[in-house]
């Protein structure tokens, strides 16, 4: 029986299976700073992990990798449909994203995220030793403290949202919006990307739930106090800064240059293809910067990574259709044989790849219309391992508030995107230079361990290091 001091809950396990060769097998690491920045700490206080494997209907034991407690939870394939593509990612995912997309209440999928959040608290409960802790994480869990409280009031629980929490106005909206809330406040600590998050949270609970506030401090009737506040995420800088050093990636940066033609600029994107990101606006922006004279194919190629992302939910596979159109459009026009005005690449790509795009790309451009924080832009910065490269960024990224030394744009106004892009190009290299360092200064003191260290220990009530 697995018996553990640190417990993390997940929607998926940071593992992924791999078929081998031979037809067995096998599970791997995935990639990612939250699994980087949580394999050790669970490793030394004897942790375990649960999520879902990422197949329906498959039943797997718990097991150990890399020295982790691996706990699988089953999901039926109705409970992917309704629980995950629905609730999770049909209701929850736009309603949270500011409603870039119209999201969809039905009372078939709450129930479907009710059983399984309470299925995911179950066996929290069960493998979760006398005192432990216990971190759940993001929006599809989000009733899951209040359960594992009822079950379990001995442990110290705290919760992190990854993505924007909406404003009053729009939360509202949700039909189940108290039990939300009440699920959420079964946390001793819930962390949020932005201090607007966690003071958008402590007003609904005023407002909705009725219980006493003081600052980011939300008191209720049995005596518990539940704080909310501001943990921004970051990335694994040092993984990254030496990937991007490493010989195979240089010249792997080296090589794409040569196979666009070795432009003058190179601008890129890298998205999941999802309609929060804002890849539909920034092609448009540069499209007409070739139209308008600004830049010209000979001078100027973007390239955008569109990770395929939810290509069961219908709305995914418009904004797919929707891409492949205008790109096909730009390149009919504004292309000619061997340069196109933009590369498309629908397309999943190792981390290795990643960091060679980043060293090669002179100009990044992350314009999601709302983001938790996005990480991309820090690991763009991370890659950029001669202070150089220009960022226009999003200021509705949670990134933006850390990396302030970006060229920030609002994402709703191409104009505004079109002068961004040419003063980034345009950019003295001096000016670049400044703000590069600043950025990197940034990332690097502020990764991904910092911020799961501020976490803990902030909710295991450990006192701050001295800086």
């Amino acid at each position: 029986m697995i018996s553990a001091d640190l417990v993390v809950l997940a929607n998926r396990l940071p593992v992924d299976q791999v078929t081998e060769a031979d037809g067995s097998t096998t599970w791997r690491t995935s990639p990612g700073g939250l699994v980087a920045a949580l394999e050790p700490v669970i490793r030394e206080q004897r942790g375990a992990w649960i999520g879902w494997p990422g197949n329906a209907d498959a039943d797997i034991d718990p097991f150990m990798l890399n020295g982790m407690q691996l706990v699988p939870i089953t999901l039926t394939a109705c409970e992917v449909e309704e629980f995950y593509e629905g609730f999770s990612n049909a209701s929850l995912w736009p309603l949270y994203h500011d409603l870039v997309a119209k999201p969809e209440f039905h009372r078939e999928w709450w129930d479907a995220y009710v059983r399984v959040n309470r299925r995911f608290a179950e066996r929290a409960a069960m493998i979760a030793s006398e005192g432990a802790t216990v971190w759940v994480h993001d929006y599809q869990l989000q009733l899951v403290p209040q359960m594992l409280r009822e079950m379990r009031p001995d442990l110290r629980i705290g919760f992190f949202l990854h993505i924007p929490f909406p404003p009053a106005e729009l939360f509202q909206q949700l039909p189940w919006r108290r039990q939300i809330l009440e699920g959420l406040l079964g946390a001793d600590l819930v962390g949020f990307q932005l201090s607007g998050a966690a003071a958008n949270f402590v007003r609904l609970v005023r407002q909705r739930v009725g219980h006493r506030t003081q600052r980011d401090m939300v008191h209720l009737p049995d005596g518990r106090a539940v704080r909310a506040a501001a943990f921004p995420i970051s990335i694994d800088t040092a993984g990254f800064t030496e990937l991007a050093a490493s010989p195979p990636v240089a010249a792997r940066a080296t090589e794409i240059r040569r196979m666009l033609g070795h432009p003058a600029k190179i601008f890129l994107g890298i998205d999941r293809l999802d309609y929060t990101k804002g890849i539909y606006p920034r092609l448009r922006a540069f499209a007409e910067l070739i139209t308008d004279g600004h830049l010209s194919t000979e001078d100027a190629v973007f390239v955008q990574v569109a990770t395929p992302s939810r290509e069961r939910v219908e709305q995914y596979r418009l904004l797919r259709d929707e891409v492949d159109r205008l790109v096909g459009r730009i390149n009919g026009d504004l292309g000619r044989i061997g340069r196109p005005a933009i590369s498309y690449l629908h397309s999943s790509y190792p981390r290795e790849e990643m960091a060679a795009l980043y060293r090669v790309a002179d100009v990044m451009v992350v314009t999601p219309f709302t983001d938790g924080m996005n990480l991309v832009a820090k690991e763009y910065v991370a890659c950029r391992l001669d202070d150089d490269g220009a960022l226009v960024l999003s200021e509705f990224a949670g990134a933006a508030q850390e990396l302030r030394q970006a060229w920030q744009v609002n994402p709703y106004d191409i104009d505004g995107i079109k002068a961004a892009l040419l003063d980034a190009y345009h950019a003295d290299p001096k000016e670049i230079t400044r703000r590069m360092r600043a950025m990197r200064r940034t990332v690097r003191e502020k990764d991904v361990d910092a911020w799961a260290a501020r976490f803990l220990d902030e909710l295991m009530g450990r006192p701050a290091p001295r800086p």
